[in-house]
């Protein structure tokens, strides 16, 4: 991770900072003046900048002011000692992250910069992931529709309506929208009001005033301010609690909020893009979503099909998602034969291309040999029956071509013949819903207490899994796997009074290998991986000494 960068000519701050920063395990990097800071600035990025607001030589707003024309989604927290509105006005201006007053409670400062850096890191993995997309094509009618529609709203502010099922890739085609709007350069801010508790959602989307309830410590800006003179996405628009409704609607209409416990009204130019997988239409007439909200949001409305629309791209999905597998595990990449092609094929998907994604990987890592067969599918697809009539052979069968080429992800965003559309790629795998275990010929059961781990690192199902008893060492977490059996094997028969402690170090040392190997060397993803607390896996690292 990239060092925390502290500029302030007080010492007496640096050194507390750096103190409490480097007991969370964090690098930091601290600086006396603004000028200092820029000159680093054309060698280093920091991970998250904590700015004094005045300093010798320069002000920290217009630090912060130089700053985000360079990395506008670097995350910058302002403190100062002199707590008046021009200040704490001029640093959300600006842009800052949060506003820090001095003397601060050190704890919830440092709590304040990991909410930073989870929020950089974040930001880090988006960009990747779209610098990593390529130029893309949906061959499906149903999907050519939606590429003509993104095309000719390429140059309009509308609002839109996006509905489909879970999975098949909405918040990808407001990607899409975003990025080929006139708000292209502008942020692109995506809350889920399914997901954020009530209590919580009000002050998410409209942000807060110091002191408007317990634990409001400081002033924070909600999603129509960050998103300002952009793009904000409001997926699953049909669960949202019927009084903030109201609210929404008076911002839709006039431009114009206020923050929980503010009293002067702000007004925020953005554009917003609903998503939903409910019935609208259905929702009003039972009274949970207001009528004169919908009218608001129904201004254009793009439909997206499911996977089982648009199975003429399932072998062009399926073939790109292992090679990404593949890219991401450090493997050679699995080819399938057409036989086990046809069962995906026939296959529903009522996960749709998400639930796609998450079979590809599972077959990345769980299947025995280089080319999948229909009998290394995972149980939910064994009692799919191939369509009949040899359909397979008229569906596209060349593998996933080079990066620029034209390949099908996610929701099936790509390069319509009307405008290319880059998109970004979905979201990390999630688990393959599955209780049946399954075994080929030739493989042994691995019971799920081992099992499990692996594919928690892995993203994939945590089920009862088989590993194959005669893998080569290279096939993911079989072939490890099965070089740890034969070493407790060779270890309980010597006698040795520490298997337990000796196999334990060995598994946790691999498993979070694995893991930080997945995330590019993020500690803090790796740990939500593998489902332990960020504290829990530095003091594994240290432990198991794999920081030396």
């Amino acid at each position: 991770m990239k060092p925390i960068w502290i500029a302030d000519d007080d010492q007496s701050i640096r050194f507390v900072l750096e103190k409490a920063l480097a007991r969370e395990d964090l690098p930091v990097r601290s600086f006396t003046n603004p000028r200092d800071v820029l000159a680093a600035l054309e060698d280093d990025e920091p991970q998250v900048l904590v700015s004094d607001i005045r300093m010798p030589g320069g002000s920290g707003i217009d630090l912060l002011g130089k700053v985000k024309e360079r990395f506008p989604g670097l995350p910058v927290i302002i403190m100062t000692a002199y707590s008046d509105l021009d200040s704490a006005v001029s640093a959300f201006q600006g842009g800052a992250f949060e506003y820090l007053p001095k003397p601060f409670d050190l704890t919830k400062a440092i709590e304040l910069i990991r909410r930073a850096v989870d929020e950089s890191v974040r930001e880090d993995v988006a960009d990747e992931r779209l610098q990593q997309m390529p130029e893309m094509l949906g061959q499906a009618p149903a999907m050519q529709d939606v590429f003509r529609a993104i095309g000719r709203l390429s140059q309009s502010n509308v609002t839109v309506l996006i509905t489909g099922e879970s999975g098949a890739g909405k918040e990808l085609v407001a990607h899409a929208l975003h990025k080929h709007s006139p708000r292209a350069n502008g942020p692109f801010v995506a809350i889920n009001t399914a997901a954020i508790p009530k209590d919580l959602l009000e002050s998410e989307l409209f942000g807060h005033e110091r002191g408007a309830f317990t634990g409001a410590q400081t002033m924070r800006r909600g999603r129509f301010e960050q998103a300002d003179g952009g793009t904000l996405f409001l997926d699953e628009i049909g669960d949202m609690p019927f009084d903030l409704q109201t609210r929404l609607l008076r911002v839709l209409s006039d431009g114009q909020f206020y923050r929980v416990g503010g009293h002067h009204p702000l007004k925020a130019n953005v554009r917003v893009i609903a998503a939903t997988h409910q019935n609208l239409e259905e929702r009003v007439r039972q009274g949970a979503f207001r009528e004169d909200l919908f009218h608001r949001l129904n201004v254009i409305r793009l439909r997206l099909p499911a996977l089982r629309e648009r199975r003429e791209d399932v072998p062009t999905l399926a073939r790109f998602f292992l090679q990404k597998s593949a890219r991401e595990l450090g493997v050679e990449a699995k080819r399938i034969s057409d036989a086990a092609l046809a069962r995906l094929v026939a296959f529903d998907f009522p996960g749709n291309v998400r639930q796609l994604e998450n079979i590809c990987h599972w077959l990345t890592v769980m299947a025995p040999a280089q080319v999948v067969e229909p009998k290394d599918l995972p149980p939910e697809l064994m009692h799919s029956t191939p369509l009949a009539g040899g359909a397979l052979g008229a569906l596209p069968s060349a593998p996933v071509a080079p990066v620029a080429s034209a390949v099908v992800v996610p929701a099936a965003l790509g390069s319509a013949p009307l405008v290319p559309l880059p998109v970004a790629a979905a979201g990390a795998p999630g688990a393959v819903a599955s209780s049946d275990a399954w075994s080929a010929p030739g493989e042994r059961a691995v019971s799920a207490d081992w099992a499990a781990p692996v594919a928690s690192a892995a993203g994939v199902a945590a089920a009862p899994l088989s590993v194959p008893v005669g893998a080569a060492g290279g096939q993911a977490a079989g072939g490890w796997l099965h070089d740890l059996e034969r070493e407790a094997k060779a270890l309980l028969d010597s006698g040795r009074a520490d298997v337990w402690d000796h196999l334990t170090r060995q598994f946790e040392a691999r498993l979070i290998h694995t893991a930080l190997e997945l995330t590019r060397g993020r500690r803090i993803e790796a740990a939500q991986k593998l489902g332990i607390g960020r504290n829990t896996i530095t003091r594994k690292i240290q432990e198991l000494g794999m920081d030396e």
